[in-house]
């Protein structure tokens, strides 16, 4: 983080470089090109409430990047140290390269942020181009959580949430059970889902307290306090809002905890949880050797950035910024010309053929929606309900030929919480079956007002079952190198928890249909 007063640039507007501009254009066209399936996850995650505000964060780290270039006046002597920068650039080129080929975007973008950081240091070497460190960091700030830490934060917070808030409840005298994250008012229950989380107050606001640590005048005790008090300052102000709607509810009806009352009490606490930080600043400039108002506690000097951006016309074309353009643009080009790798054909009977009587169950398939075939992209399914016993079974099966190319398994843990349904409990456990068998598998429960549904899902195929979205991508590539296939399926199986009925008396249901299927699976989903 910049600290204290330094001199600001005075240097005039350099002239236009037609050659450095060439070149940059080239950088970010091969960039482009090479972190494309990255960039396109980040727009599909900003069309998420958790992550709406990422496409402010790319411009508010332009605004920080042209602010710190006051601190950097233009370059008197010729620059030595830009080699750091292409090391940087070309690390993240092969991560990107990595996150293409396994087919997980996440890691595409975090090389992309990596190429930034390793283009600014291309630009203005290593001494000079590390003071704009706090602009790159910034923009992580873009990115969605991997869905692996994505969902237990969220399940956690949802019960420290619900916890809190019957705390508030309970504090202003009215009486309230909490069943899990359930909250029982008695005539009303409500259930504290994904979206109260808090995450979507949590990503914008540490963003928003990291920039008040970047523009605070004082030590660095107080701006890493700001930082770091943005999560708690969040998750309680949340459990207050939870609180308050528990109390509105008790009193007015359940149309205070829904539609635009309920929106709008969000950004009530987002702009609270905004204007706790700012008072934390005041107060912290209180306590300092020189107190000042908050209006001079932060840097808030926008003057002269128009003329820092003008001096990116000046971009000088060194054999450096050249040898990250030309990687980046044949990296790019290769990696869209390369042509698709021929899978290997396996032998497999269609699942139309996959057995209707499980045991005890009876099944009946279920034909999908066109659009959603269309996004599941799977070149054969099963959708199945099975009835009998004590209740039903869910099963569907997804079946990939060739897991390459961008196509392949989309993860239950992105279109699970789906038609209202939100996720309440989420882990990974191994499932016991008579003959010595054992299955790993994702377990979770989930919702809809009181209706709860047990969910068993992994990645079946090539004689492998993995649990890991991320190490069943890794071990198709890995297979794919090494055997040429690349085949695998997603199996599910899905049953209701009845009125009164337990988890563990739906996990035995599970038990008993998977046992049924298991013997048969291969002839479906080759090992």
């Amino acid at each position: 983080m910049t600290t204290g007063v330094m001199a600001r640039a005075a240097g005039g507007v350099p002239g236009l470089s037609v050659a450095g501009i060439f070149w940059l254009v080239v950088a970010l066209a091969g960039a482009a090109a090479v972190f494309w399936e990255g960039l396109v996850s980040l727009g599909i995650a900003w069309s998420t409430p958790e992550y709406s505000h990422g496409p402010l964060i790319p411009l508010v780290s332009f605004w920080l990047y042209l602010r710190e270039m006051r601190f950097v006046p233009p370059a008197a002597r010729p620059v030595t140290d830009r080699w750091p920068g292409v090391a940087l650039a070309l690390l993240a080129l092969a991560i990107g390269l990595a996150g293409h080929v396994v087919q997980i975007p996440d890691i595409v973008t975090y090389g992309f942020i990596l190429w930034v950081g390793g283009l600014i240091l291309t630009a203005y070497g290593l001494r000079r181009g590390i003071i704009f460190w706090p602009s790159v960091v910034h923009l992580v700030f873009m990115l969605p959580l991997p869905n692996f830490l994505y969902w237990p934060l969220s399940i956690q917070l949802q019960l420290i949430s619900s916890e809190i808030g019957v705390w508030v409840i309970r504090a202003l005298g009215i009486p309230v059970l909490l069943d899990g994250n359930v909250i029982d008012l008695g005539l009303y229950k409500l259930q504290v889902a994904e979206a109260c989380s808090g995450l979507r107050y949590l990503f914008p606001i540490l963003s928003f307290s990291w920039i008040t640590a970047l523009l605070y005048r004082g030590p660095f005790w107080h701006r890493a306090l700001l930082f770091l008090s943005a999560a708690p300052i969040t998750v309680l102000m949340n459990s207050f809002r939870i609180g308050m709607i528990g109390v509105l509810v008790d009193s007015y009806g359940i149309a205070q905890a829904e539609g635009f009352l309920h929106a709008f009490e969000g950004w009530i606490i987002f702009l609270a949880c905004v204007a706790i930080l700012l008072l934390m600043a005041a107060v912290l400039q209180r306590l300092g050797p020189r107190p000042r108002p908050l209006s001079q506690a932060l840097d808030l000097d926008f003057s002269g950035l128009h003329l820092q951006l003008a001096r990116l016309r000046g971009v000088v074309p060194s054999p450096a910024l050249i040898t990250v353009a030309l990687a980046g643009a044949g990296l790019g080009l290769a990696m869209h010309l390369a042509p698709p790798r021929e899978a290997m054909a396996v032998a497999r009977e269609p699942l139309v053929l996959f057995p209707r009587l499980v045991g005890e169950w009876s099944g009946q398939t279920i034909r999908l929606d066109p659009e959603v075939e269309r996004v599941l992209a799977a070149d054969d399914y099963l959708s199945a309900r099975y009835l009998g016993g004590d209740g039903a079974v869910d099963l569907f099966i997804a079946w990939y030929r060739a897991q390459a190319g961008g196509a392949g398994i989309h993860s239950p843990e992105v279109c699970l919480p789906t038609g209202g349904w939100e996720v309440s409990a989420w882990r990974q456990e191994t499932v016991s079956l008579p003959g010595g068998h054992a299955v790993p598998v994702n377990r979770a429960v989930i919702a809809r007002g009181l209706e709860r549904q047990l969910v068993w899902y992994w990645f079946e195929g090539r004689g492998r079952r993995e649990t890991s979205d991320y190490m069943a991508k890794i071990a198709v590539v890995w297979d794919s190198a090494t055997t040429g296939r690349s085949d695998g399926a997603l199996v599910r199986l899905v049953t209701p928890i009845a009125p009164g009925e337990d988890e563990a008396a739906a996990a035995a249901r599970l038990r008993r249909f998977l046992a049924g299927i298991l013997p048969d699976l291969p002839r479906f989903v080759p090992e």
